[in-house]
């Protein structure tokens, strides 16, 4: 026996390794590499995954994050059913009973992996009148290997086998009770005459080297864009975020999957490259059937020397007349590619009076040729909305940005552009456009944080990303430098190419840099979350182009956007210059605002000799503020920025504005893109407004008499909050009616 263990020992890894394709996994592959050929994939979107830092190898796994394609969901439908095979299995015994045949084979086959071995179906014995009434499954090493007939080679190869004769065994008997089928263990052992195997080795066994169907579109597509097959094993274990090596197949798995499909992979090309021409065609002709509905829709696109569609590009009247409200600042995202039909997406918002994401247009481009991006740029027809770049053509991109964007926007320039990280991008923008901010979204850098960082950091990681997230909230640009120097001497991040990479885009994401550029807001998280709803409601599974572009011309359509309730705004501080705000801006923007007004109460002013003042915290917890005053022609302006940064009046602009008796905020200092009357939708009834200030007067007198009771004593207050706290779950179940919710809606409003 110790003869047995000590020569299978060294035996069991190398020939697990080996033998993928030939002991359980060539048929698995066979039947997906058939279905292939049967039926092309579903348009799967994934984000983009190369890091800017220019380095083929680095790729980019973003940290909390839904990436809004199928793959994703199949990888955590993956993880699920593992961690729901890896419950408690106990060891089976004879008679117990199971509903089939298939559930007695996984609970052995989970039994098996728990205890270092896999098992195989071995014989089953099938009569006339019951069928199959006896199943035999056995351990993987059961039995022993028949000799085979060497082939006629010079140099045949000795293979060896895993076979040894072992006995564990678990035969099914099935038996029909009460007119129900059932199958119960009738024979069972567990005694093993080899090595049973660690967690860490079990895995590899060819039984549960499993590559995912999810795993095996995605091989393949990287396959056939020339990735090698260790850059194909590295680029899943980002985007899974396991640790290399701990994927649950190897790389001779993906090696001999991709060998074993070249012939399907070539007949499914061809049926995914007639989809993509049939389905151009189909998305050609929606925009066509468009622009006669629609005399303001706009459209281009190209065709290749056979006269197929290449590119296409479109927009909308909405958007042209959004972008004359909400133009100032854009947001251009080019996130997200299709890899079933290899196309590249590429979409501009802005940020409308509400804090939401207005759609300003996109474009579908065929591949990232030269000739692609030129035509992208050099839109044939009027009023075009420029679409997506790319880093290798960016100054091309740009040369005709001018010329097609402004077009477009009737001459009309944005104050700033919103990016993702790219070099060449940031060059360009600095040497075409030098009136326009170019601001990389801070989204874009934190996401990438721990992909970056945790494998030179690990358990230092969450320390390092509490010390980077104060650092960009740093105001000055000299304490910025002074502490971005401490934080990579700290962390030993020197030579790190990424931290090089981030201190290079310093004039773009740091606010101590890029308060003064305007931004509107659109650098909240609620705003990129809102933009990542809008993206999943376009980028679902669909199977043809014309039905992303319906649902794009959904999303996009002002009219399916549902009316802006106007929130009941109360007021907290009595001031008129908040009633004033009160009446002329969106509760979104009036919410803003109204905190600045509260916090502004909390600073001292001093007047200086030129009538400027400085505003400093009653505690002094924070540094001073200079706020500039100039009564002529009632200019006010903060070394805070505040109101160059978001368009809201800072606290402290608003103390000395209260300083100086002002009732009313100065019409310069209410931008009209916050106003009420530049929604894009219509609004509910204001009237509701009047109404809720006479029901909030009742309930704040009413709330007033019953603090003042309750605080008598300790059994007093109990009993109130008690009662108090039951009351309001009873209301927020309470069903509401669409009139009188119109008029009265809860105010929600964050206070932070």
């Amino acid at each position: 026996m110790t003869t047995i263990f000590s020569s299978m020992k060294g035996l069991n890894f190398n020939i697990v390794q080996r033998r993928a394709l030939r002991l359980g996994s060539k048929k698995h592959f066979t039947c997906f590499c058939t279905k292939m050929t049967m039926k092309p994939s579903s348009n799967i979107w994934i984000r983009r995954q190369q890091c800017p830092c220019g380095d083929w190898k680095c790729f980019v796994k973003y940290e909390g994050n839904d990436q809004t394609s199928v793959s994703s969901q199949l990888i955590k439908n993956e993880t699920t059913s593992t961690s729901s095979s890896s419950e408690a299995v106990f060891m089976p015994y004879v008679g117990q009973i199971f509903k089939t045949d298939e559930d007695a084979f996984e609970y052995y086959s989970n039994f098996a992996r728990k205890n270092g071995f896999s098992i195989r179906k071995a014989r089953s014995t099938e009569s006339q009148n019951l069928g199959i009434y006896r199943r035999d499954f056995v351990c993987y090493r059961s039995g022993f290997n028949q000799p085979r007939k060497k082939a006629n080679v010079e140099h045949p190869r000795d293979r060896k086998s895993v076979r040894c004769g072992c006995d564990a065994k678990l035969y099914l008997t099935k038996e029909i009770v009460n007119g129900v089928t059932q199958w119960y263990i009738s024979q069972f052992s567990n005694v093993h005459n080899h090595e049973l195997l660690e967690d860490d080795q079990v895995r590899l066994l060819p039984a549960y080297r499993k590559i995912q169907e999810a795993d095996q579109e995605r091989i393949l597509l990287l396959s056939k864009a020339g990735f090698p097959v260790n850059r194909i094993v590295k680029v899943l274990e980002l985007e899974k975020g396991v640790q290399p090596g701990q994927l649950p197949f190897i790389e001779k798995d993906v090696r001999n999957f991709v060998r074993t499909c070249k012939k399907s992979v070539q007949e499914n090309d061809a049926l995914l490259t007639e989809k993509r021409e049939n389905d151009t065609l189909e998305l050609l002709e929606a925009c066509k059937a468009m622009a006669e509905r629609d005399a303001d829709f706009v459209y281009d696109y190209t065709t290749d020397e056979n006269s197929k569609v290449e590119n296409i590009s479109w927009s909308y009247a909405d958007s042209v007349r959004a972008y004359t409200v909400f133009g100032d600042v854009v947001t251009f995202d080019t996130t997200y590619r299709s890899i079933t039909y290899g196309l590249l997406l590429g979409v501009w918002f802005g940020i409308d009076n509400h804090g939401k994401p207005v759609f300003l247009g996109c474009a579908l481009l065929q591949d990232e040729s030269l000739n692609s991006f030129a035509w992208a740029l050099q839109v044939r027809g009027h009023n075009y909305l420029f679409p997506i770049c790319n880093c290798l053509i960016v100054y091309l991109w740009l040369s005709s940005f001018e010329q097609t964007f402004l077009r477009f926007m009737r001459g009309r320039c944005p104050q700033t552009v919103l990016t993702d990280i790219d070099s060449s991008l940031r060059d360009a923008i600095a040497r075409e456009l030098p009136d326009t901010k170019h601001v990389i979204c801070s989204w874009h850098v934190h996401s990438k944080l721990s992909s970056w960082f945790t494998p030179s950091l690990g358990s230092q990681y969450e320390e390092f990303k509490a010390e980077f997230d104060m650092l960009c909230h740093l105001e000055g640009i000299e304490e910025f430098e002074h502490q971005w120097n401490h934080l990579v001497a700290r962390f030993e991040l020197a030579s790190d190419k990424h931290i090089a990479l981030l201190f290079s885009y310093r004039t773009s994401w740091p606010l101590s840099y890029i308060r003064s550029y305007f931004l509107a807001r659109s650098m909240t998280a609620e705003f990129y979350q809102s933009l990542d709803e809008f993206f999943k409601r376009i980028l679902s599974g669909q199977t043809c182009l014309q039905l992303f572009f319906e649902q794009v011309g959904f999303a996009a359509d002002l009219r399916n956007r549902s009316k802006e309730a106007l929130q009941y705004m109360h007021t907290k501080t009595c001031l008129p210059i908040e009633e004033n705000a009160r009446s002329i801006l969106t509760p979104y923007a009036f919410n803003a605002l109204q905190h600045e007004i509260v916090l502004s109460m909390q600073y001292a002013t001093t007047e200086l000799a030129n009538g400027s003042y400085l505003v400093r915290h009653y505690k002094k917890m924070e540094g001073e503020y200079l706020v500039i005053w100039i009564s002529q022609d009632e200019q006010i302006h903060c070394s805070c920025k505040e109101f160059e940064h978001s368009g809201i009046l800072c606290r402290h602009c608003l103390r000395v504005l209260t300083v100086k008796n002002y009732f009313e905020i100065p019409e310069k200092y209410i931008l009209f893109r916050w106003r009420l009357e530049s929604s894009l939708v219509a609004l509910e009834d204001r009237n509701g407004q009047c109404n809720s200030d006479e029901y909030a007067q009742v309930f704040h007198s009413l709330a007033a008499t019953l603090l003042t009771e309750s605080l008598f004593t300790k059994e007093r207050f109990n009993h109130v909050h008690r009662e108090l706290s039951r009351l309001l779950e009873h209301v927020q179940n309470m069903p509401v009616s669409n009139e009188f919710a119109s008029n009265m809606a809860a105010n929600n409003i964050s206070e932070s």
